[in-house]
């Protein structure tokens, strides 16, 4: 089962799909969603994808930062990125180790959880049961972002 909302979401440096470094300490100060996804351009996780994408400046317009994470490798996360024009960092975790930090491990792919962290870095609301082609919106109307 996932983490749940009330705790201090685990601190983690990650690369990300250009190999930067992400640390999400980093974010202080603002909201974070962390979305996990199982893997790069399959069916579901387009949509998952496209609809943060299609929604990505009313995330901006409101502080708010967006992270996808799958256990994809960088290649996998450029091409994915590119040919669907997402605007927000992935985070490889081809080790799995971010997956079991936050209780989403599958076995070599990442279970589709979303993570909204508030600016202290405490995880405000889990999504563990996600309609993939609204996620994102659902999100934003939930929590008044």
């Amino acid at each position: 089962m996932a983490l749940s909302a009330g705790i201090t979401a685990p601190n983690f440096t990650a690369k990300d799909d250009t190999g930067k470094p992400i640390t999400l300490s980093d974010y202080e100060g603002k909201v974070v969603v962390l979305y996990f996804y199982p893997k790069d351009d399959t069916p579901g996780c387009t949509k998952e994808a496209c609809s943060f994408r299609d929604a990505y400046d009313q995330y901006t317009d409101k502080d708010a930062v967006v992270l996808g994470v799958s256990q994809d490798d960088e290649a996998s996360h450029q091409a994915f990125k590119n040919k669907f024009n997402l605007p927000f960092p992935l985070i490889v975790d081809t080790d799995g180790s971010l997956s079991q930090a936050y209780d989403v491990d599958g076995d070599g792919h990442s279970k589709r959880v979303t993570f909204v962290i508030d600016e202290k870095g405490v995880i405000q609301k889990v999504y563990d049961s996600v309609k993939t082609d609204t996620h994102a919106t659902d999100v934003l109307s939930e929590l008044a972002l």
